[in-house]
């Protein structure tokens, strides 16, 4: 038989099983697992000694055949052929996939009889040795081998994949299983961590763990999800920012502190925010905003290099260059840049009408910041795809870091923006507790006016800022967005494992219930 007929041979039977309905499918997988216990077999024993990983076996090949090496291998079947007496399978381990082959004489009746049941996507170890098929293909020559995991729930169709961008969020284990890329993307996410922990080791910075769970959230403009503790008859917040934790910190002593962390935000989801996320945020003593500008160049560059063994990447068909040194420009005068509007003396009446006259409009717009924040996020935020640091917020939507040096109108903070995302945010640190505590009063008008995002009054903050901390550079920056960025994904939920998704549709039958009528009607037997 052709190695096409035994394809079409394969193709059919499995659009014939696609073409079931799943509660068929899992029975008739159920069913095997219980005739297989009946005969003594265990179908899902507790551990398989491997000898190699398949991209061990592959790089060794050549000394593993002409050795004639027994070896032990382990993982997925995908696809499965038959040749009379002989099967051809496919075996996926986490590093990749190797051909195997089974023939009935090698194996004895019983054994090739128990491969014949085998089901794609169930779980085998097996034993023997290596050689190359007439048609090149690198293959391992099966004498034993041992169901690990029977599988009940079929794989979907290994033509058309799985491609519903739903179903992949929803089942990211199915996900990884039938695309090997999106393992490719989270094994790259792992690395670029790395990298930067990396970097800020050799920077002298301390990795640190703060409190997720908090009594009143902080370091960060947006609206937290709420929990109580039943202990302690509190109401509760999951962190939305790490930043004033950090900051105590620094005030205790440390002069270079960082954290991974978790963070919560109960807002919308689109393409760049998932309500859980993760952040890199860092604190430096002594240091101002253009210190931390200058090293988070490094830090970029540096994660960069790393993966791609330069500084230009694409990202979704834009070419960005990390080499140069990034564009430095304000809020104020990238606005004027794009519109020819200068809202540096505007007061707020003026401002929202000269907003107004560009086309942008919204209640969010309670103060002259809020209308500066608006109008730039509408004409300038989409147009800056290379690395450039937007600098010198207005005060009102700053409310943790210092005043501008030369303007106390501004602040001295900067977000770098690349492709048109923020990709990080920075200030030189307000450390003047009654600075601070006026920008709290500040953000509390705002919070009783319906700003849902503005920060409550942080009464300990205020303390151990009265116990003094030095000038400090601050930094935060989103680990989700970065691995888009450096993957080339679109979506932040190609980057996490797990995002949060919606309810699933009514009418969807869940497995448990599949499961529960086959033990219900074992049971009745």
């Amino acid at each position: 038989m052709t190695e096409q007929k035994k394809t079409d041979q394969n193709d059919a039977s499995a659009e014939s099983e696609i073409q079931m309905p799943l509660a068929d499918l899992m029975r008739t997988r159920w069913e095997k697992a219980r005739q297989m216990r009946a005969n003594g077999i265990n179908p899902y024993p507790y551990r398989y000694e491997r000898s190699h990983q398949v991209s061990q076996l592959l790089a060794e090949f050549e000394t593993l055949e002409a050795n004639a090496t027994v070896l032990r291998v382990a993982g997925r079947i995908k696809l499965k052929r038959k040749m009379g007496k002989v099967f051809f399978a496919d075996l996926y381990d986490a590093t990749g996939r190797i051909q195997i082959y089974v023939k009935k004489n090698d194996v004895g009746d019983d054994a090739f009889d128990l491969f014949n049941s085998v089901d794609l996507g169930d779980i085998i170890g097996c034993q023997g040795t290596v050689f190359i098929t007439r048609t090149g293909e690198k293959t391992v020559k099966v004498e034993t081998f041992e169901l690990l995991t029977k599988a009940l729930h079929p794989l979907p169709d290994k033509h058309s994949g799985l491609t519903d961008k739903e179903t992949r969020y929803r089942r990211r284990y199915a996900d990884l299983i039938m695309n090997p890329e999106v393992r490719d993307v989270f094994a790259t996410r792992s690395r670029i961590v790395q990298s930067i922990r990396e970097f800020l080791n050799n920077e002298g910075f301390l990795e640190v763990e703060t409190p997720i769970l908090q009594p009143l959230y902080g370091g960060g403009m947006a609206r937290p999800f709420v929990t109580h503790h039943e202990k302690l008859d509190l109401q509760m917040y999951l962190r939305i920012a790490d930043e004033l934790y950090l900051k105590r910190l620094i005030v205790g002593g440390y002069d270079k502190v960082w954290e991974l962390c978790k963070d919560f935000r109960n807002e919308g989801m689109d393409r760049l925010h998932n309500p859980e996320f993760s952040m890199i945020e860092l604190y430096w003593a002594y240091a101002d905003y253009r210190d931390i500008a200058e090293m988070f160049e490094r830090l970029l560059r540096h994660a960069v290099k790393s993966l791609h063994g330069g500084y230009k990447i694409t990202y979704e068909d834009r070419e960005i260059d990390f080499e140069p040194k990034f564009r430095w420009i304000s809020m104020i005068d990238s606005i004027k840049e794009e519109t020819g509007v200068d809202f540096t003396d505007f007061d707020y009446e003026t401002a929202r009408a000269e907003a107004k006259k560009l086309g942008v409009e919204g209640s969010e717009m309670i103060n002259l910041g809020k209308v500066i924040e608006s109008v730039w996020e509408a004409k300038v935020e989409h147009t800056l795809v290379q690395p450039t640091f937007v600098t010198d917020f207005p005060v009102e939507i700053s409310p943790l870091a210092k005043r501008h040096r030369d303007d106390p109108r501004l602040t001295e903070r900067f977000e770098l923006f690349i492709a048109g995302q923020e990709m990080g945010n920075a200030f030189s640190e307000l450390n003047d507790p009654v600075d601070q505590l006026q920008r709290f009063l500040q953000q509390g008008k705002a919070l009783a006016a319906g700003d849902a995002e503005a920060q409550p009054l942080d009464d300990d903050f205020i303390t151990a800022l009265s116990y003094g901390m030095p000038p400090t550079g601050g930094l935060g920056f989103g680990i989700d967005r970065l691995i888009m960025l450096l993957t080339n994904q679109h979506s932040i939920r190609d980057v996490i494992f797990f995002p949060q998704m919606k309810d699933l549709k009514e009418g969807s039958v869940p497995v448990s219930q599949i499961l529960s009528q086959f033990i219900e009607d074992d049971g009745q037997e």
